[in-house]
């Protein structure tokens, strides 16, 4: 099974927007288990836009196998929320399942210091920082967990055309607001129009 899950890890990915492809080749180029783990856990940080304690909180239990979905607690939300996955992401949710085995628990495990293998231990947030800050610096880059939420936002309303509505429910956000701010930064709609005002002079 472990061998199968490393396989999977390999399978190529897609090419993704500005340095999210780096950090996923930074954690593609690992070896062992470790690669499936943070394959999973970027193509979840990044394709989904999840934040660090929604993806702490995930459990095995979460995952919906039948219908390709995660369950997700949103920030400030009681309900888990069902979320599909895209295909590279549900590969590489697999290729991690089938390292990490499919008893009962945390959805991602910590590994021991000593590299004897995976622990029962939920992985921490302080982990996952540590983790994407680790990779961040193989690929040359500073970046944090949350950083990569707001490349995925930022992509989505490049893919979409600025439709907020859409990356409202892509992101989760409560405030349609936040949204309009990166779109704002993203299309610099001040910028553009005072170059129109000061045309007309």
């Amino acid at each position: 099974m472990a061998a199968r899950g490393q396989e999977l890890a390999r399978t190529s990915l897609p090419r993704q927007p500005r340095s999210g492809a780096s950090r996923l080749d930074a954690a593609q180029a690992q070896a062992g288990r470790k690669a499936s783990r943070d394959v999973a856990l970027l193509r979840l940080l990044y394709d989904l836009a999840l934040r660090r304690g929604e993806v702490c909180g995930l459990d095995l239990d979460d995952v919906d196998w039948s219908r390709r979905r995660l369950l997700v607690t949103g920030k400030g939300q009681r309900e888990k929320l069902p979320i599909s996955l895209p295909d590279p992401t549900w590969d590489a949710l697999r290729a991690w399942v089938a390292v990490r085995g499919e008893s009962a628990g945390p959805l991602f495990l910590s590994f021991d210091p000593s590299g004897k293998g995976a622990t029962h231990r939920r992985l921490t947030g302080q982990g996952i920082w540590a983790i994407v800050k680790r990779l961040g610096q193989r690929a040359g880059l500073n970046v944090r967990p949350h950083a990569l939420r707001h490349a995925a936002i930022t992509a989505a309303l490049e893919a979409t055309g600025g439709n907020v509505r859409a990356v409202q429910r892509f992101s989760r956000h409560a405030d349609l607001n936040a949204v309009l701010i990166y779109d704002d930064n993203r299309t610099d709609l001040g910028g553009a129009v005072a170059r129109l005002v000061a045309a007309g002079l």
